[in-house]
């Protein structure tokens, strides 16, 4: 125990996610769910949603890049970090969100999309977001029945903030320059493309 104290003490990757929301009474939530991208516009589109970020946690390394973390050798996760405003939007939305956007069955990846960094987890940043999360988990579970959730359900390590062309991807229209909508409860349907 005391061996894992200090790797935390000196390692920042192992510490905390402290940043504090841009706004008072603002709420931070993280959530990983394969590639950030649809995941980030997705949640962008909910009402009471302030700020979306993408980037890099739950690894070893400090300041990770994309290519370091598509190695599989960091052990970071794609998140997307939500900022939040519980009064318009409580945590359990982003759960559902979260749940419905996903294949919480299939261990890293999504897709075609595959390795560790396309896991699927919920970062906590409170024990009140951890007790919803396992909750939810329990009542998706039995909704989807006989195939295993491997979500993790983990405390929120550092964040670390991905490379500005990866920040609302797909909003400002991806390599293929075809934007999408961010617009609070569009429904029209994501695509995802590098």
């Amino acid at each position: 125990m005391a061996e894992e104290k200090t790797a935390t003490t000196t390692n920042p990757a192992l510490c905390p996610d402290l940043d504090a929301p841009v706004q008072p009474g603002l709420k931070l939530a993280q959530f990983g769910a394969g590639c950030f991208w649809g995941l980030e516009l997705t949640f962008q589109r909910v009402e009471g949603v302030v700020k979306t970020e993408v980037g890099y946690s739950q690894g070893h390394v400090p300041d990770p890049n994309y290519r370091l973390i598509c190695t599989g050798s960091t052990n970071h996760a794609e998140v997307v970090r939500v900022q939040f405003d519980p009064a318009l939007c409580p945590y359990t939305n982003l759960l559902s969100v979260f749940w419905d956007r996903h294949d919480p069955t299939t261990l890293n990846r999504q897709g075609g999309d595959v390795g560790t960094q396309y896991r699927s987890g919920i970062y906590y940043y409170n024990e009140d977001q951890a007790c919803l999360a396992r909750k939810s988990m329990e009542a998706k579970q039995k909704e989807i029945g006989n195939k295993k959730i491997v979500t993790e359900i983990l405390p929120a390590k550092t964040f670390y903030r991905a490379e500005e062309y990866h920040q609302q991807y797909l909003e400002k229209g991806g390599r293929q320059g075809c934007k999408q909508s961010a617009a609070k409860g569009c429904n029209d349907p994501i695509r995802c493309y590098g």
